[in-house]
């Protein structure tokens, strides 16, 4: 005997065929229906597809990162004691972080004496050469070979 989920999926499908086709070779009243006979087939295909996956779908205590990429699923006690693990591991982790390491350092007040100068430092290098220096001086070797 077919399941529900079959029936349901082969019922969308017949749905949607009958209303693709009530849809392209009818006149405006009919394709009206048509459409709205394909649409509710898609309705009824998603549904039943999420309805599908609902019901294949294992529910194991602890984070989706904890099941292992083979396909396979820890069971719920070792999931259960793995999220234990990394829970006491984490707690340890935060009780010897230092407490100035905890709070971020506070910004500086906004005050008119300590605002950035106006003007930036002078130049203490000296100017890079110009475009016409490094050109000869690239071309030279050039023209030496």
């Amino acid at each position: 005997m077919p399941s529900p989920r079959n029936i349901a999926v082969t019922v969308a499908i017949l749905f949607i065929v009958v209303g693709l086709v009530l849809f392209l070779t009818m006149y405006a009243p009919m394709q009206v229906s048509g459409f709205i006979l394909a649409v509710f087939g898609v309705v009824i295909l998603v549904y039943s597809s999420c309805q599908a996956m609902k019901s294949e779908h294992v529910t194991v205590p602890g984070h989706f990162l904890l099941h292992p990429r083979t396909g396979t699923r820890y069971s719920p006690h070792q999931a259960m004691a793995i999220q234990r693990r990394l829970d006491r591991i984490r707690r340890a982790a935060e009780e010897e972080r230092p407490v100035s390491t905890v709070s971020p350092a506070p910004l500086p007040p906004h005050s008119s004496q300590q605002s950035l100068p106006r003007t930036p430092p002078p130049w203490e290098m000296e100017p890079p050469p110009s475009y016409e220096t490094v050109m000869k001086g690239s071309q030279s070797p050039v023209q030496n070979s």
